[in-house]
């Protein structure tokens, strides 16, 4: 069983969804993330993900860009993630998911980026461009390291593959769960949340289904655990609280804290 299979089977035992926080890596400097992804971990985040900066990332919205766009202007590079990662997981058993898009995986080469990933403490990767249909190499590589295969599935996914998607995603299924791009929200709709309750309905008794885009509030959190999310992913509102901190670390990384613990808090 994986770290991410048995954070979710120890979850549901206390009858808890789980949160889920992204942060960009080298934002606001890569010496400065470890502490960060330890306040989102002590705050009561379940998974971490890591995002790679990439110079054109198509699914996110304002709040990611800047910080991405913070990150590469660093320096950061793919590979530094993998550090970040190892400094992590000798502190914490948490798992850490790295998210980036495939052409840095492709020019690193597949082989060394995800075996380097394994060795490093990742438990699970996402790749948003890598569809479905062209990910067996992919897949195979991920099994020989050790790592889960997060896939993503959205409001406009057709019902045979979605089929597809979940014979292939282990770990969890990233529900996207409005159009559009990342970023806060104040409302949720109600699409959203009718969203989950399909897919639910879909993946029940295959794979955890973890939901994203959007979520920044503790009634957005609780609404859709209601409605049968297994976890909630939450990224801009922590991103924009690095963004807004980045020359007080100290505050920044309590309010990541803060955030973190009240958002947990509605997984109950």
């Amino acid at each position: 069983m994986s770290t991410i299979a048995e954070t979710f089977t120890e979850l549901n035992e206390r009858k808890q969804a789980a949160l889920i926080a992204y942060i960009t890596i080298g934002d606001p400097s890569l010496k400065h993330t470890p502490r960060l992804v330890s306040a989102l971990i002590e705050g009561g985040a379940d998974i971490v993900e890591l995002g790679i900066p990439f110079s054109d990332p198509i699914a996110d919205g304002p709040t990611i860009q800047a910080a991405v766009n913070r990150s590469l202007t660093n320096g950061t590079k793919p590979l530094d993630a993998l550090h970040v990662a190892r400094l992590v997981h000798e502190k914490y058993e948490t798992p850490l998911v790295l998210m980036t898009y495939y052409n840095p995986i492709f020019r690193i080469g597949l082989h060394k980026f995800l075996t380097s990933a394994g060795k490093s403490g990742i438990s699970g990767i996402i790749v948003p461009d890598l569809p479905v249909e062209e990910s067996a190499d992919y897949k195979k590589e991920c099994l020989a390291a050790s790592l889960d295969t997060i896939f993503l599935a959205s409001p406009s996914t057709k019902p045979e593959r979605l089929k597809a998607i979940i014979s292939q995603t282990s770990g969890y299924l990233y529900l996207i769960s409005l159009y559009g791009v990342t970023g806060v929200r104040q409302s949720l709709p109600n699409s959203a949340v009718g969203l989950v309750k399909k897919y639910r309905a879909v993946v029940q008794g295959t794979v955890p289904l973890a939901v994203g885009f959007g979520i920044s509030r503790p009634d957005h959190v609780k609404r859709l655990v209601l409605a049968g999310a297994d976890a909630v992913i939450v990224g801009s509102a922590f991103v924009r609280i690095v963004g807004a901190n980045s020359r007080n670390l100290a505050e920044g990384s309590a309010k990541l804290t803060r955030l973190a613990r009240t958002l947990k808090s509605a997984t109950k």
